[in-house]
C-alpha cells in the first residue's frame, strides 16, 4: 500500500524533520512518535462510533446475540482500505473528494454526490443530537429540547471559535470516552465459546430484519461522511504545515506521507472496530439472554453497562454517548461543509478565519441547525439512530464507487494512483455493500409482489 520510495536522504516530512509528516496538527514534536502520527485517521475512526453507531451495534447484539459480531472483524481491512484511499486523495491532490469531483467529473454527478452526503449527514446529525439529549436526561432530568439546543450550540462553538490546532486536540481527547465500552467486556459474562464460533463460522441472517441490520452495520462502519472528512483533513493539514505540499507537486514526500496515513488509519479503524465489537459483545451477553432484543430507549441501552458500572450504568452510558456525540456532530457538520464548499468553489477549512470563509462556517452552523430542528421532532431517538445507519449504508455505495474510480485515475492521482491490494480491498468493500443493499431491498419488496 506504500508508494515507491524516494531517493532523497532526508525526505521533507520524515519524523526527524522539524515539521514532521508524522505529526498531527494538535500534537507537537515533543510527543511520542505514535502520538505524532495519529491525526485524521484516529479522529475519523473514533467518530465512526458515534451515537448512531453505538445504537446500531447495541441493537445488533441485543437482537442477534453474538451472531453478527463477525462483521466487525471482517470489515476492518475493508474499512481501513476505503479510508486510506480517501486520505490518499486528500494528501495527493490537496483537495477533498468534492474538490476532485468538481475538477474531473460532470457537474451533475458532483451535485448528486454532495446532495446525498448532505442529506445523510443532516439526518445522522439530528439523530445524534436527539440521542445525546435523551441520554443526558438520564443523568440530569430536564427539558429534552433544551439539551438538544445546548449540545448543538457547543458543537457549533467548537468549530467556529476554537483555533484549528486546539479544535483537533479537543477531538482527540474526546476519543477517550469510548474506553468505557472496552472496559465493560471484562465484567460482562461473555460466552467466549459462542463468540468464537460466531466469528469463526460467520452466518448471514437472510430475513428482512437480518439484512436490514447488516446494511445498518455496514453503513455505520463505512460511512460516506468519514471519506469526505479524512480527505478534507489531509488537505487541511497542508495549510497547517507549510513545509508539506500535495504529492502531485512534491512526490519526494510520498513515502513518509503515505506511511503516516497507513499507520494513522489502521490505528483509528482498529480502535473503532474494537469499540464496536465490545458494544455488540456486551449487549449480546447482557441484554440478549434477558429477552431484551429490541432496544427502544436510552435507559435500556444503559443496562448493558451495568456489569461494569452497577447503579452508575446510566451515568457512564450518558457520559460516553455525549462524549462520542460531541466528537461526531462536528465531523458530520464539517464534512458536509467541506463537500458543499468545494463544490461551490468557496474558501474552506477550519484553519481559516470566519470572515475569510463565511459561507463554509455558515454551512457548518446551518447543517447543525437543521439537524437540531429534526431532532426536536417527535422521533424515537434510538430508532432514528438505527435508521440513519441504514440510510448511510445505502448512500455509501454510489459514493464509494465514484471515489474508487477517481483514486485509480492517473490524470488525478499521478504516480500515487491506487492500485494493487488497496484497490482490490476498496472495490471488495464497495461490491459487498452493494450486495447487502440489493438483498435488503429485494427482501423488503418480495411481500409486495
Amino acid at each position: 500500500m506504500t508508494v515507491v520510495p524516494t531517493s532523497a536522504t532526508c525526505v521533507p516530512g520524515e519524523p526527524d524533520d522539524d515539521d514532521p509528516e508524522g505529526s498531527s496538527s494538535a500534537v507537537g514534536p515533543s510527543k511520542p512518535r505514535l502520538l505524532r502520527v495519529l491525526g485524521p485517521g484516529l479522529i475519523t475512526g473514533a467518530s465512526d462510533d458515534d451515537p448512531s453507531g453505538i445504537a446500531t451495534y447495541g441493537q445488533a447484539g441485543a437482537q442477534f446475540g453474538y451472531g453478527l459480531c463477525w462483521t466487525m472483524l471482517y470489515t476492518l481491512p475493508l474499512m481501513a482500505a476505503v479510508q486510506m484511499v480517501s486520505g490518499r486523495i486528500g494528501r495527493t491532490t490537496g483537495h477533498g473528494i468534492a474538490g476532485v469531483l468538481r475538477q474531473h467529473y460532470p457537474n451533475g454527478l458532483l451535485q448528486a454526490v454532495v446532495f446525498l452526503l448532505l442529506a445523510a449527514n443532516i439526518l445522522n446529525l439530528g439523530a445524534d443530537l436527539g440521542a445525546m439529549a435523551d441520554a443526558f436526561n438520564l443523568l440530569l432530568p430536564g427539558s429534552r429540547w433544551l439539551y438538544v439546543i445546548l449540545f448543538a450550540g457547543i458543537c457549533v462553538f467548537m468549530q467556529l471559535v476554537l483555533q484549528y490546532t486546539r479544535y483537533v486536540a479537543v477531538l482527540k481527547w474526546l476519543t477517550l470516552s469510548l474506553f468505557a465500552y472496552l472496559g465493560v467486556v471484562i465484567f460482562a459474562h461473555v460466552s467466549w465459546r459462542d463468540l468464537g464460533l460466531a466469528v469463526a463460522l460467520p452466518r448471514i441472517d437472510l430475513s428482512g430484519a437480518g439484512l436490514t441490520t447488516l446494511v445498518a452495520l455496514f453503513g455505520t462502519t463505512i460511512s460516506p461522511y468519514l471519506f469526505f472528512w479524512q480527505a478534507a483533513e489531509e488537505a487541511e493539514d497542508l495549510h497547517a504545515y507549510p513545509r508539506r505540499h500535495d504529492l502531485l507537486h512534491a512526490p519526494e514526500q510520498g513515502r513518509a506521507a503515505l506511511h503516516r496515513i497507513e499507520v494513522d488509519t489502521l490505528v483509528g479503524m482498529t480502535f473503532s472496530n474494537l469499540v464496536a465489537l465490545a458494544i455488540m459483545v456486551t449487549t449480546a451477553a447482557v441484554l440478549h439472554p434477558r429477552g431484551i432484543t429490541d432496544i427502544q430507549t436510552s435507559a435500556q441501552a444503559a443496562e448493558a453497562l451495568r456489569p461494569l458500572a452497577g447503579p452508575l450504568s446510566a451515568t457512564v452510558f450518558a457520559l460516553g454517548l455525549v462524549g462520542t456525540g460531541l466528537l461526531a456532530v462536528p465531523v458530520l457538520a464539517g464534512s458536509a461543509a467541506y463537500a458543499v464548499g468545494e463544490a461551490r468553489r468557496w474558501p474552506v477549512g477550519f484553519g481559516r478565519r470566519i470572515l475569510e470563509a463565511r459561507a463554509f462556517y455558515g454551512t457548518v452552523a446551518l447543517a447543525t441547525l437543521v439537524g437540531m430542528i429534526i431532532s426536536l421532532g417527535a422521533v424515537d431517538p434510538i430508532r432514528a439512530l438505527y435508521w440513519s445507519a441504514v440510510v448511510n449504508g445505502v448512500i455509501a455505495v454510489p459514493v464509494m464507487a465514484v471515489m474508487m474510480l477517481a483514486a485509480a485515475r492517473l490524470d488525478i492521482m499521478g504516480a500515487f494512483a491506487v492500485r494493487g491490494p488497496l484497490k482490490l480491498l476498496g472495490w471488495t468493500a464497495t461490491v459487498l455493500m452493494l450486495l447487502a443493499v440489493v438483498a435488503m431491498i429485494g427482501t423488503a419488496a418480495l411481500p409486495l409482489i
